[in-house]
C-alpha cells in the first residue's frame, strides 16, 4: 500500500505523467480515492517551485553544452507555441486554462516554463498553476473514481 502510495506520488510529479497518470494509477490499484487525490494534487503543487528553481539555477548553468542547448529551445519553442495565444491574451487565467487541460502537453510543467518564457509574475503564476491543475485533478479524479465504480 504504502508502495502504491509513492508511486502515484512520483507518477504526479513526473513529467510524463503529472496527476494525469497519478490519479489513475493510485485509484486503480485500490487505494483510497480521497488520499490518492490529496497525495497526487500536491506532487503536481510541488512542481512548479521545483521547476522555477531548475530555470534559474541550473539551466543557465547547462546553457553552455550545445546539446543541452538545442533540447532546451526547441522545449521552449514548443512550449511558446501552445500557450502564447492564451497567455497574451488572458495573462495568469491564460495559465489556469492551458494547464487545466487534461491532455498530454498541458500541465505544470509546461505552466511552469511558460511562465519563465514570458515572464509572468511568479507568485500570481504559481496560483494561476496551482488553480489549473487543481481544475484537472478533479477531471481526472472524476472520471478515474466513477470509471473504477461502474466496472
Amino acid at each position: 500500500m504504502i508502495r502504491d502510495f509513492i508511486l502515484t506520488f512520483l507518477w504526479s510529479i513526473s513529467p510524463l505523467g503529472e496527476a494525469k497518470v497519478g490519479i489513475p494509477y493510485g485509484i486503480l490499484n485500490g487505494l483510497n480515492p480521497y488520499m490518492v487525490f490529496v497525495v497526487a494534487l500536491t506532487a503536481n503543487i510541488l512542481v512548479y517551485p521545483i521547476m522555477m528553481f531548475f530555470l534559474d539555477k541550473i539551466n543557465v548553468f547547462l546553457f553552455r553544452w550545445y546539446w543541452y542547448k538545442k533540447m532546451a529551445l526547441w522545449v521552449a519553442k514548443r512550449a511558446k507555441k501552445g500557450s502564447a495565444t492564451s497567455l497574451k491574451k488572458y495573462g495568469n487565467m491564460g495559465v489556469v486554462l492551458f494547464v487545466m487541460l487534461p491532455v498530454p502537453g498541458t500541465g505544470v510543467y509546461a505552466g511552469s516554463i511558460a511562465t519563465y518564457l514570458f515572464k509572468l509574475e511568479r507568485k500570481a503564476a504559481f496560483f494561476a498553476n496551482t488553480i489549473g491543475i487543481t481544475i484537472s485533478s478533479v477531471i481526472v479524479w472524476s472520471l478515474a473514481y466513477f470509471g473504477s465504480q461502474a466496472m
